[in-house]
């Protein structure tokens, strides 16, 4: 039986659904321990959480005379959530149940990423996601959306404009907004249960990072934190930068600069490529690798992860550019930041920013106080 989490006893219905939902308490007799509340107490706040959708009740077992047992369990299918996650050369979008589960997925934007044409396309999609799934817009209980520009996330504004309005006018749901490295970064948190300290590289067309320390992500005074493109490295000849200075790792080992250099078409050929063992393409991402591990080198020595998590197109477990990161950083930062530490391959590829997008919004939906406001 989970211990009562430091602070006050939990008495309320928000707090009744934290304990079924992120500690399993799985009984009325073990809420009624745990908070101290009385039988009919619990029973109120259980048949309230139920009404809602939010919990289920099931018998657990053959009963040996009075009431048969019973079992209380979050119910995942209790509501929908909408959630994109779009990057700079393409995007998706899917419908997710209250456990973060994707139900519908499908390719989204870009062509041109702004909010002013992105979000009409997107509000269809959703709709049109929601009728695949066999849900209506009745079910959507929030939204959540990823997108590759910095952001005021505190604010919920995408380019100067603010996302929430138009997304509630539609869906009648609160919005929320945030970067889409951060998003991934989120999903990935998830999938590494136990780990509190992550550091998430994205590795596609730009190059970003996302950054949980004790358990949450880490934006900034000004949503500003993981730009890691942008830190300068040395470079045989100078590179302009799209943030207009020159030499940053993401204008030397980025995806649209190992291009240029390859003459590939897209990142998947010139993974492609990889894969197959060219040898030009096989030294390109190798020393591409070495170029973006200085970065993340110092990221480790300041910010001692427990595991650093590389996404994109050109970060599998067998890419040489992982290869090249690795031995460059075990290499440069100080034996008792990387004497644990992992570096490994996302374990959610695609879906990482997608599910990052879906926590993002039941963290918020589902926590206690907006439980009992509601």
């Amino acid at each position: 039986m989970p211990l009562p989490r430091p602070g006050t006893r939990p008495s309320t219905s928000g707090d009744v659904l934290r304990l079924i939902r992120e500690d399993g308490v799985a009984t009325r007799a073990g809420l009624g321990r745990i908070t101290g509340l009385s039988r009919p107490a619990v029973a109120s706040r259980v048949a309230d959480l139920i009404s809602r959708g939010l919990v289920t009740e099931r018998a657990d077992g053959p009963s040996t005379g009075g009431r048969p047992p019973a079992r209380l369990e979050f119910n995942a299918a209790g509501g929908a959530v909408l959630v994109a996650n779009l990057g700079q050369s393409r995007g998706q979008l899917a419908v997710c149940d209250l456990a973060g589960t994707v139900l519908a997925r499908a390719d989204g934007p870009p062509a041109e990423v702004s909010p002013g044409k992105t979000l009409p396309r997107l509000l269809d999609e959703w709709t049109s996601l929601l009728a695949r799934s066999g849900l209506d817009a009745s079910t959507v209980r929030g939204v959540g959306l990823g997108v590759p520009d910095t952001v005021e996330h505190a604010a919920g504004r995408w380019d100067g404009i603010d996302v929430g309005p138009p997304i509630s006018a539609h869906f009648g749901v609160p919005a929320y907004l945030d970067n889409e490295v951060n998003a991934a970064a989120l999903g990935e948190h998830q999938a590494h249960p136990g780990v509190d300290d992550l550091l998430f590289v994205k590795v596609s067309t730009g190059i970003g990072a996302g950054l949980v320390s004790g358990g949450r992500i880490q934006r900034g005074a000004l949503g500003a934190a993981g730009e890691i493109g942008h830190v300068p490295v040395p470079a045989p000849v100078e590179a302009p930068c799209r943030c207009g200075n020159v030499n940053c790792v993401e204008a030397i080992a980025g995806g649209a600069a190992l291009l240029a250099r390859a003459g590939a078409s897209d990142l998947s050929g010139l993974a492609a490529l990889a894969r197959s063992g060219d040898p030009a393409t096989v030294a390109l991402l190798r020393d591409a690798g070495r170029r973006i591990g200085e970065v993340v080198a110092t990221a480790v020595n300041l910010l001692n992860p427990a595991v650093v998590v590389l996404g994109g197109d050109l970060a599998g477990a067998d890419a040489p550019l992982i290869a090249g990161l690795r031995e460059t950083v075990y290499q440069r930062s100080t034996a008792l930041a990387t004497r644990d530490l992992r570096i490994e391959p996302s374990r959610l590829g695609e879906q990482a920013g997608l599910r990052g997008c879906a926590a993002m919004v039941l963290d918020r939906i589902l926590a206690p106080e907006i439980i009992d406001a509601s």
